[in-house]
């Protein structure tokens, strides 16, 4: 108790050893689905999945332990949602990047972050970008989550004409991602917080009583970490034109942890006279988290906003940090479940992956809670977000997300006299996104 104490200062936090642990648990378990759904995502880009499990488990370890010691919030890190869905169907499957180059892509934002998280200027960045197109892109992330969802689930197929139709639902792989999403629903609903994971278990048990899934086993030695470890390809994504790419996971990390910091503070009564203390410390541990991911073989890092749930158990200190990382080392030996629950089921020339689909579905319906804070009112201000939101997922692509709401909302600031509103960095990222319009598409 006396490390602990001088360690994470327990008793001021008004905590203990044990309602920590407890807190740290909490925590693991609400967002322990990345494990089974991040090696499933990043595989449909052609990556071994054993080594993204590893690499997945390790770099959200570090960089929760980061985050416990250097910042002593209770603050847990694992790779994002949306982010890794950029990586593996935007940048790898859609423009035809080899997953090293991405990877590479991936460690040169998070290099940058580190740099910046030295000298403070992430903040004012976050500040440059209207709150309107900040919340759009998180909308956006949201329903091109949902989409692959409903895809994997097979509710969502490809259709003559219309382009995409409503599937077979009778079909069994559909039949268990709906039974999966009903019990997760239900769950979220009652305010369980460990719903997405008892969905995800609910969903494997359908799935082996119905021969959809096949019994692989529980517990075994870590897969070989060596297929993606240090695999990156840093000069390649210099090379290849990839500033864009770059750029979007750049973005995509800035707003997404500190929105989550802030959110998390809020919870836990951490923000003092609407500043977080310790905010360059927690912004270096997720900055490097990130890098630690590239070299390890996973996409970009970022702090969890399912985090609250253990500040809602009582965690207030590092502490709670400490014992989420241990529960990430400790799911290394899992993987037989991890591949078992992530297996693709194929059907036809398709490949559904109908247990991880309902965590997808809930999970994009939570990211559009945003969508309120967006101005209705305001032509100039809801148009660019709508545009935003609404191209993400109809064309598979955040960065074109990006650069259809900023053109539009730089338009419209040009055109009704009110330029100043923006920020100059919006405007010319806007000129920039044109510019890769004009000349540089095929």
């Amino acid at each position: 108790m006396g490390f602990l104490e001088r360690l994470f200062g327990l008793r001021e936090a008004g905590t203990t050893p044990s309602r920590e642990f407890v807190a740290g648990a909490t925590t693991f378990a609400t967002m322990s689905y990345i494990v089974f759904v991040q090696p499933a995502v990043l595989g449909a880009a052609g990556m071994p999945q054993g080594s993204v499990m590893v690499a997945t488990c390790i770099a959200s370890a570090v960089g929760t332990l980061l985050m416990a010691l250097l910042a002593n919030y209770p603050v847990a890190l694992a790779p994002a949602m949306g982010h890794n869905f950029f990586f593996a169907y935007t940048v790898v499957l859609a423009m035809g990047i080899p997953w090293q180059v991405a990877l590479g892509a991936v460690f040169i934002s998070g290099t940058l972050f580190v740099l910046l998280s030295t000298v403070g200027l992430r903040e004012k960045i976050i500040e440059a970008v209207p709150a309107s197109l900040k919340h759009a892109i998180a909308c956006g992330i949201g329903l091109l989550i949902a989409l692959i969802g409903l895809e994997w689930a097979g509710i969502v197929v490809s259709k003559p004409g219309t382009f995409i139709g409503l599937g077979t639902l009778s079909a069994t792989p559909t039949v268990v991602a709906i039974t999966g999403f009903m019990v997760t629903a239900i769950l979220m609903a009652l305010r369980f917080r460990c719903a997405i994971l008892v969905g995800i278990g609910v969903s494997a048990i359908v799935g082996l009583s119905t021969g959809v899934v096949s019994y692989a086993g529980i517990v075994s030695p870590p897969p070989s970490l060596a297929p993606t470890l240090l695999r990156l390809d840093i000069m390649g994504a210099l090379g290849q034109g990839l500033l864009t790419v770059i750029f979007v996971f750049f973005l995509l990390d800035l707003f997404d942890t500190v929105g989550t910091l802030i959110g998390v503070a809020e919870e836990g009564g951490f923000m003092k006279d609407g500043r977080l203390p310790r905010a360059r410390e927690a912004l270096l541990a997720d900055a490097i988290g990130t890098v630690t991911g590239s070299l390890l073989g996973t996409s970009t890092v970022t702090s969890y906003i399912e985090s609250a749930s253990g500040i809602g158990a009582g965690g207030r200190t590092g502490l709670t940090s400490v014992v989420v990382a241990a529960l990430f080392l400790l799911a290394l030996f899992f993987s037989p479940l991890v591949e078992m629950i992530g297996s693709g089921y194929h059907e036809g020339n398709t490949v559904l992956y109908p247990v991880i689909a309902p965590a997808l579905v809930v999970v994009g319906s939570l990211m559009l809670r945003g969508i309120r804070l967006i101005d209705w009112d305001e032509p100039t201000e809801s148009i660019p977000a709508f545009i935003t939101l609404i191209t993400i997922p109809v064309t598979f692509s955040i960065t074109d997300g990006l650069g259809f709401g900023f053109i539009t909302y730089t338009t419209l600031k040009l055109f009704t006299g009110r330029l100043r509103e923006g920020s100059l960095l919006v405007h010319i990222i806007s000129v920039l996104f044109v510019v890769r319009y004009l000349f540089f598409m095929e």
